[in-house]
Parts: C-alpha cells; sequence; structure tokens
C-alpha cells in the first residue's frame, strides 16, 4: 500500500517502540513524505527528545541517521509544486499542505492520526488503527 506518512507518525515511531514503529518499518507499505516532514522534526526536537527520554543530540543524530537510511521517500517540494494551490484548498490545517499536495501527486492516501485531517473528503485519510485494520 502507497502512503504519505505524516510527521505526527515518525514522531510517533521515535517516541517509542511501538505498534506504529514497527507498522513504520514494515515491508507492507511504500512509504513517501514530503522533505518537509524533517522541517517539522527539527521543529520539535525538544519536545520529542524529552518524550522520547533521549538528549537532542541523540535524537538529531536518530533523525540524520533516518533521512539517509529510512525506507520513507522524500520528495522535494518542486516535484509537486503544481498541486499546492489545491492542496491548500483542500487541507484543513495550512501547515499540512505538502503533505495533501504530495499525496495528489502521488495519487495516495496519508497516513496520519490527525482527526482535523479527515475534514475533507478529496485524500483518504487513515490513521493507525485504521492501518492496523487493514492489515
Amino acid at each position: 500500500m502507497h502512503l504519505v506518512v505524516d510527521a505526527n507518525i515518525v514522531i510517533a515511531a521515535l517516541v517509542k517502540d511501538s505498534t506504529t514503529r514497527k507498522l513504520l518499518l514494515s515491508e507492507k507499505f511504500e512509504l513517501a513524505a514530503p522533505q518537509f516532514l524533517f522541517e517539522e522534526l527539527e521543529k520539535h526536537v525538544s519536545e520529542i527528545s524529552k518524550k522520547a527520554k533521549v538528549g537532542k543530540i541523540e535524537l538529531n543524530k536518530l533523525i540524520l541517521h533516518m533521512q539517509k537510511t529510512s525506507k520513507i521517500t522524500i520528495y522535494e517540494s518542486g516535484g509537486f509544486r503544481g498541486l499546492m494551490k489545491e492542496a491548500q484548498k483542500i487541507s484543513p490545517d495550512k501547515n499540512d499542505s505538502q503533505y495533501f499536495a504530495l499525496a495528489l501527486h502521488l495519487n495516495c492516501q496519508i497516513w496520519s492520526n490527525d482527526k482535523e485531517m479527515k475534514n475533507q473528503d478529496k485524500v483518504g485519510i487513515f490513521n493507525t488503527k485504521e492501518i492496523l485494520e487493514l492489515y
């Protein structure tokens, strides 16, 4: 299954060894994310490090390692820039527009636990519980 993965999913996987982490690493999914994902992770490093109970330096190393070795295919915004206006119209939160634009570009759904994202009808949104139910 091809999915665009939202930052809250990656953050959940970084915070603890959980079902989310296992699903994120599963071969069952072809995952994609905009480069913006890493900007969001950087913005929340302090919060993530507290929740994960690891230092900021260690967390930054982990994020850098993930960026280099992740199974998540990272897309530069230039590849889907033409869909940003449409994505901004449908995204309930303008900060999530890049995820919607990439999903439109790839013609796939988004994996996110952000309930607000479901407040539109153009792009399918699956939360982790729904992903588990599918598999």
